[in-house]
């Protein structure tokens, strides 16, 4: 098929990559391929990488409070053109408008935030430390930076990771996803229309080999990344051995603990939307409930009835509650778990592999999936599944169900539902992770705040965007003070200025 291929975005120019690799890019409530996408040359990721260092003298140079008139510019296009964007990311990855719509907003929270980098960026002082001597801290931009972004937000991961590197006065180099590029590259096309300067912000699309370049370039000085516990770590492992800043947000197993005591149509609906929003593509979704056995056959029955009921349908559909998977290959992947489940004997009570849609018979559809009497041992249990795929595992105590979560490697997030104030109290205090919920099935902070994972779902000592974004993207410079008059003596003549005073 004749379709367009993705360009790089290279030094505020359009350029098409020499690669001779070029990757499908679906619209996966179709089965069509709408694109191709480059994994570019190691050398064309050098040239991003270059651009970036021109620019950065200049751009670092620049007030802040003139720098965040880029991004103001930029998020008033964003309003703008929500729905195209949104339009986008649903057609290319297979999200619901209204979750495109979603996410494009949570990214603007960011590039909100980092419009406060005047104020943020301030740095501290002490006057007379000692006779005669001053203190201050600056907060100073690093240089060039560069972003590694996964295919589940295409939109709003990238604009957690290059306002506020921007904006502290960094440039940037933005490894877009192959699997779903031309939200990147609307966003671009916007920096391109709020006349960002060029070389500030760059985007290249590559797999490995270009990805390891633009990790190990000795002119990049941070990496932000998000993707898998396994690639996270070696990526975090190649920068820090090279003394990069680095931050890797990886994969999650999130678990809610359901106490009798629940408000329970709420907690089924916050079940049902945490679980299957997204098509459970997301790193903040919710694949397992921990059901206290006084509830859990109730629980299960609710959850079973409201999940059926889920409209699966083409991302654009009118009243669709849940799109297709991104491609075929996750399609295999997530049936995979599924089979494994059924092999290692958890109770299969929704089974969303016989899915179809009308008039999509070539889409990567899966419905709605829960299994019962899962435990820890299983697969299904213990790995991130990355689909529509709830995993039920039954407990007879507060205690027990703490232990069982605290068990799982990862420690993204974790909710309860309880009315009770003790159980709510001791949760948050007790449990292993790093963002929490009460009777909050996807505890994800505001923008203003960081995002918190703990354990393997995180590598790094700075969390993304929040005031940890921020440090991250900053360094910190004291400068110590002391003053000593000047002898008039020593003063020349040097005559007058044109309105009479001395010089």
């Amino acid at each position: 098929m004749n379709v367009p291929r993705v360009p790089l975005f290279i030094d505020g120019s359009w350029i098409q990559s020499k690669s001779k690799t070029w990757m499908p890019v679906y619209n996966p409530s179709t089965g069509e391929v709408i694109a191709r996408a480059p994994d570019c040359l190691p050398t064309e990721v050098d040239q991003a990488v270059a651009a970036a260092k021109r620019a950065f003298d200049g751009w670092s140079e620049i007030p802040a409070v003139q720098r965040v008139q880029y991004l103001f510019k930029l998020k008033q296009l964003l309003d703008e053109n929500l729905h195209e964007l949104a339009t986008i990311i649903a057609t290319e990855n297979g999200k619901t408008h209204a979750e495109a719509v979603g996410s494009v907003a949570r990214g603007i929270e960011i590039i909100e935030f980092a419009c406060g980098i005047p104020t943020l960026m301030m740095g501290e002082s002490l006057g007379n430390v000692t006779p005669e001597v001053d203190v201050v801290t600056w907060r100073q931009p690093l240089g060039v930076c560069a972003g590694i972004c996964p295919f589940n937000f295409p939109a709003m991961i990238p604009m957690w990771m290059f306002p506020i590197a921007i904006a502290t006065g960094n440039t940037f180099v933005l490894k877009a996803n192959c699997k779903c590029p031309n939200s990147a590259k609307y966003l671009m096309e916007l920096l391109q229309e709020a006349e960002l300067p060029k070389g500030v912000v760059n985007m290249v699309l590559c797999e490995k080999d270009g990805s390891t370049t633009l990790i190990e370039h000795p002119d990049v000085k941070a990496v932000s990344f998000v993707g898998s516990t396994p690639v996270g770590r070696i990526v975090y492992e190649t920068a820090a051995r090279t003394g990069k800043r680095v931050q890797t947000l990886c994969q999650a197993k999130n678990h809610a603990l359901v106490m009798p005591d629940c408000a329970f149509e709420p907690t089924v609906m916050g079940i049902v939307n945490a679980a299957f929003g997204c098509a459970g593509e997301r790193c903040m979704a919710l694949p397992v409930v921990v059901a206290h056995e006084a509830i859990a056959d109730k629980l299960v029955d609710a959850l079973v009835e409201n999940a059926a009921n889920v409209k699966v349908a083409s991302a654009e559909a009118d009243g669709c509650g849940m799109g297709p998977l991104v491609t075929p290959e996750h399609l295999q992947q997530v049936t995979g778990y599924i089979e494994k489940g059924i092999s290692e004997g958890a109770k299969l009570l929704l089974d969303g592999r016989d899915c179809q849609v009308e008039g999509h018979p070539d889409g990567f559809y899966l419905g709605p999936t829960i299994f019962d009497h899962v435990t820890n041992e299983m697969v299904i249990g213990s790995e991130e599944i990355f689909g529509p795929v709830l995993s039920i595992k039954r407990i007879n105590s507060f205690d027990e169900g703490i232990e069982l979560i605290n068990a799982s490697p990862y420690g993204n997030g974790a909710a309860i539902y309880t009315t009770s104030g003790y159980y709510a109290r001791e949760f948050a205090r007790r449990v292993q992770a790093g963002m929490v919920g009460i009777n909050v099935g996807i505890p994800v902070p505001l923008g203003f705040f960081s995002f918190t994972g703990w354990k393997q779902s995180f590598f790094g000592d700075l969390h993304s965007h929040g005031k940890d974004g921020v440090l991250f993207y900053t360094e910190k410079k004291s400068i110590t003070y002391r003053w000593h008059e000047y002898p008039q003596a020593h003063f020349k003549d040097m005559g007058t200025w044109d309105d009479g005073r001395k010089r």
